[in-house]
């Protein structure tokens, strides 16, 4: 693994003093920190213009969220590491990091050892989600991913749509294909996500995991 001194890291967070603290804390640790950004355009041009070997970003920020940064970055190959450090422990916002191949997960309770401890798993090319999260919780989020993965790119189209909460009929008709053809499609779909049988059970799960569908 780097020595500390060699690593350069990336901080970003709409809160001031949060970042303050946490620019103080990784340099009085030995971390080299090369660039501080308060919204997400400024994180996103930041990466791309020094391209550290890590980024740790809060999700919620202004004009880009944390995981839309990861989205762009990842789409220019870069080859900077990603963690997120955010409040947020919901199962939407882990299935989402998951689904853009984050490196790390952090919550903001978590003590700085336990930063420390994911920057060196991260380092060392192996993926760290926090230790706060309850056993099991992430493992099941990665199994309902992998599920989501198992989709054709037809039932995934009809999924997007599902989740947007479009009528079959007119998904049908902007498809060109038939009202029965949907249906057996949604029908494969609620089986392969092992969601019940029953009316609306898929539109709801779609609508409630609307932010991770849409990053298929």
């Amino acid at each position: 693994m780097k020595k500390e001194k060699n690593i350069s890291i990336l901080i970003a967070d709409d809160h001031p003093m949060i970042l303050k603290g946490f620019y103080e804390e990784l340099e009085s640790n030995g971390y080299k920190v090369i660039g501080q950004a308060q919204n997400g355009i400024e994180a996103l041009n930041l990466i791309l213009k020094l391209e550290p070997t890590l980024a740790i970003l809060d999700i919620d920020m202004p004009f880009l969220t944390g995981l839309e940064v990861i989205k762009s970055a990842k789409e220019k190959n870069v080859a900077t590491k990603f963690i997120i450090h955010s409040f947020h422990k919901e199962a939407d916002y882990v299935m989402q990091a998951k689904a853009l191949h984050i490196n790390g997960y952090l919550l903001k309770e978590d003590s700085f050892t336990e930063i420390k401890k994911c920057i060196k798993a991260v380092l060392e090319n192996k993926i760290y989600f926090s230790t706060s999260f309850e056993k099991g919780f992430v493992q099941h989020k990665s199994k309902k991913l992998q599920q989501l993965k198992s989709l054709t790119p037809s039932e995934v189209t009809i999924l997007k749509q599902i989740a947007e909460q479009i009528p079959t009929n007119s998904i049908a008709d902007g498809l060109g294909v038939s009202v029965r053809t949907v249906e057996k499609h949604r029908s494969n779909i609620i089986n392969k996500l092992n969601l019940k049988s029953e009316l609306n059970s898929l539109s709801s799960w779609a609508i409630l995991n609307k932010k991770t569908i849409l990053t298929l």
